[in-house]
């Protein structure tokens, strides 16, 4: 019988040492529904804290919608939190149809920029010059502007900017993807090309390009992007809030998440690898 237990407890050894050794899971803590638009800055932090929010236990979901019916999810209990309001005038459309339907909470990043972009080479710099360069930007037989998602606030812009400067080139809708391919086919060829762009967006670390000056200021000064939730996610969830709030970046951060999910297989797994490049960083937003 004593040879018995010797051989059992040599057996038993390797596995408690890798029962021991392996990581603690953490209870599950409930679940976070994330509604995620497709701008590539917003696809890089919704899949980031949905890896953050799962390592901590949470069942986490991403739906990916339009802004507006964002908005309308958080502000029906539908939807938990979005990650992307422009404040104070890009989504003042969106926040003022619903916001006593929704909490506003802290913006995570400063200084935003947003409106029509051309590549450096392109011998045009204001938005007032378009016209008299408007046969350069053709698309599709005629002159036009490559924009992104029907419905953004930044497509409701580009329509007050067309209008505002009686510029005689379209609108073209599109998506973030599709007015990112428009702009590389045109680049890659040196070809002249305007779109719709803003930053943070990892297409000023691809590509030199310039904005052209604003001078009716249509599109806005530098914003903050905020977060929001519904109302009653704060009582539900208040870890998640503070942590949520206590989350900032600056260019750089967002420049490097979104370049290394560019980068990867999938935002998924780009969001996990710059995580843990990045652990000092994310880890003090769960101080406190």
């Amino acid at each position: 019988m004593t040879n018995l237990k010797l051989e059992v407890a040599r057996w038993l050894a390797p596995v408690l040492a890798v029962v021991l050794s392996a990581p603690v899971m953490a209870a599950d803590k409930g679940s976070v529904h994330i509604g995620l638009n497709n701008w590539a800055e917003n696809i890089a932090v919704s899949n980031m804290w949905k890896v953050l929010l799962e390592e901590r236990g949470y069942d986490v979901e991403l739906t990916s919608a339009g802004k507006s019916v964002i908005y309308s999810g958080v502000a029906t209990d539908s939807i938990d939190v979005g990650l992307e309001v422009w404040m104070p005038k890009t989504d003042k459309q969106f926040y003022e149809r619903y916001e006593e339907d929704i909490a506003l909470q802290e913006p995570w990043y400063r200084g935003t920029g947003l409106g029509l972009v051309v590549p450096a080479y392109v011998d045009v710099n204001s938005i007032t010059e378009l016209n008299a360069n408007a046969e350069k930007f053709e698309q599709d037989g005629s002159p036009g502007i490559v924009g992104i998602d029907p419905g953004s606030a930044l497509m409701g812009l580009t329509e007050d900017v067309i209008e505002k400067y009686d510029l005689d080139l379209k609108l073209i809708p599109s998506s973030g993807p599709g007015m990112m391919s428009a702009l590389d086919r045109a680049y890659n060829r040196e070809e002249p090309v305007v779109v719709t762009l803003w930053n943070p967006h990892w297409a000023f670390a691809d590509y030199d390009l310039k904005y052209l000056d604003d001078p009716k200021n249509i599109y806005g000064k530098g914003e903050n992007i905020h977060w929001m939730s519904r109302p009653e996610f704060e009582e539900e969830q208040p870890k998640v809030v503070t942590w949520m709030n206590n989350w900032e970046m600056n260019d750089q951060q967002v420049g490097g998440l979104m370049a290394t999910i560019k980068e990867s297989d999938t935002a998924e797994a780009g969001a996990r690898k710059w995580i843990e490049n990045n652990r000092d960083l994310v880890d003090s937003w769960f101080e406190g």
